[in-house]
């Protein structure tokens, strides 16, 4: 069902109801507005849950899985609420945190696909994430490499410690015919951790720290070595308020409005200039947070809005006005992934922090979970095996899937993490893997070259499937072909309640 849209004024949002009585005992999940945050899970009914894109529905008693969703760049923000007595689709067709002004234009709000089998629930997952993409961005060959991100944080690495991880990945696929990626992640920019900002903030035109050189001889020097040079980058946010467009001060860093023109064109100057110097993957990132002042586990039925204050005189409440208000936030944010695309020629692009199901068909892979971590392996646990498992149907259906980092530090149990790095190299989806150098073992080495190896194959034939996922966040059993197997994600004591509290930043 196509639904679309005309206004002669402003027009926030639009609710659509069916009447569908639900079974009883019926468990319900749905997707994320951009990354999962360790926050998927089936559940039973809470009729003001927002489930954001997509909802299924399950019936313990016969079996049935039935649900629905929006197609992929949409012109609105879309979400499903589920309860005893029907489902209702919230379209959220706002300008920053006001009504759009349509004018004389007509809307296409959303088309809406609906799935109902007996078949397993994740097969009826892929089959409604295929539904809701017919022409899917995928890169040529499996995504494979190394980031330094999650041993280093963007601090204390120069050109040579970024040739020194291309040389390791060369070594470790050894002479494997797919060539892996060496990424230069967060840290290489203006500012930045090193420099006391929380993440680096352009302009990007070179590297602020003298160790990196020119950054078009580091990306020939990471190819001399066999791999493929990849860069990080932060699309809308500068060190300093821009000489054209507009911005709104964030953390450290001036965010860039996304609807402004002069942002586009400076996106796209950006990205041709990364191209230029030789990389062969982008990943970007920050935009969503860069342009709604929120992560997504923090959005619920709002992806942006007005502070939760009481209106004064001395302090009125206002909130992001774009310089387009005739867009809603939904287009501007696929006129941003479009404009990326368009200048990105042949490289592979990688969202991260972008709202996968505007990015669908524009970017080639995409971070579908917030950061694992190379200090405890209980944020790996939580926030990477539960991503895989509840989103790992739109692998290939709307991009590569990526769940993060696997790493390799002196910090974390590596019998875990090599489970971790088993299981997504069985899988088929991106493998990126952060190795401290002083982590490396001969069986270390040995397990990463397997994982590395089988990944650049492209994974087990026909992937792998959570088996236990209706029962618990981070599923421990797995189909692989006619295989099942069992990982052991818990540590001794259980999972640690404290150090997921203390460290989830």
């Amino acid at each position: 069902m196509r639904v679309e849209v005309e206004a002669p004024g402003g027009l926030a949002r639009i609710g659509l109801r069916w009447k569908q009585p639900l079974p009883a005992g019926a468990m319900v999940v749905g997707d994320a507005w951009e990354r999962t945050y360790g926050d998927l899970e089936w559940r039973g009914v809470r009729p003001e849950r927002p489930l954001p894109w997509l909802y299924l529905a399950h019936d313990r008693a016969t079996g049935q899985t039935s649900g629905a969703g929006v197609e992929v760049r949409g012109g609105t923000f879309a979400f499903w609420t589920v309860d005893t007595q029907g489902v209702s689709l919230w379209l959220d067709l706002r300008a920053g945190d006001s009504p759009v002004q349509l004018g004389g234009r007509r809307l296409h709000a959303a088309t809406i696909r609906a799935v109902r089998g007996v078949e397993r629930p994740f097969a009826v997952q892929s089959a409604l994430t295929g539904l809701l993409c017919s022409d899917p961005l995928l890169p040529d060959t499996p995504l494979v490499g190394a980031n330094n991100y999650y041993y280093a944080y963007g601090k204390g690495f120069d050109a040579t410690a970024v040739l020194r991880d291309a040389r390791t990945i060369a070594e470790l696929v050894g002479d494997h015919q797919v060539r892996p990626f060496g990424v230069v992640d967060e840290g290489w920019g203006q500012g930045g951790a090193a420099d006391g900002r929380i993440v680096s903030a352009g302009p990007w035109h070179r590297p602020r720290r003298p160790q990196f050189g020119e950054m078009s001889e580091l990306a020939d020097g990471v190819r001399a070595e066999g791999v493929r040079p990849g860069i990080w980058y932060r699309p809308l946010a500068l060190e300093s308020p821009p000489a054209r467009g507009a911005s709104t001060p964030r953390d450290d860093a001036y965010a860039l409005d996304p609807s402004h023109p002069a942002t586009v064109d400076q996106v796209s100057e950006d990205i041709g200039r990364f191209v230029e110097w030789g990389f062969e993957l982008i990943k970007h990132d920050f935009s969503t947070y860069d342009a709604f002042g929120r992560w997504g586990s923090a959005m619920g039925p709002s992806i942006t809005g007005r502070p939760w204050l009481p209106a004064s005189e001395s302090a009125p409440l206002r909130g992001w006005a774009p310089a387009d208000d005739k867009l809603t936030n939904a287009e501007v944010l696929v006129r941003l992934y479009d404009t990326i695309r368009a200048a990105a020629g042949d490289a592979v692009l990688l969202g991260c922090n972008v709202v996968g199901h505007l990015a669908a068909g524009l970017t080639h892979a995409q971070r579908i979970g917030d950061d694992t971590s190379g200090l405890i392996w209980e944020r790996t646990r939580r926030v990477g095996i539960n991503t895989l498992a509840f989103r790992l149907a739109q692998h290939n259906r709307f991009f590569t899937v990526d769940a993060d980092c696997v790493p390799s530090t002196l910090h974390t149990d590596w019998h875990k993490n090599r489970q971790f790095l088993d299981l997504v190299a069985r899988s088929g989806t991106a493998l990126f893997v952060s190795v401290d150098p002083a982590s490396r073992t001969t069986q270390v080495d040995d397990d990463l070259s397997s994982a590395l190896r089988l990944a650049l194959d492209g994974g087990n034939p026909g992937g792998v499937e959570p088996l236990d996922w209706l029962h618990t966040t981070t599923p421990e059993q797995w189909r692989c072909g006619s295989d099942i197997l069992t990982y052991d994600w818990l540590a001794e004591i259980g999972a640690d309640p404290f150090e997921w509290a203390e460290n989830n930043t």
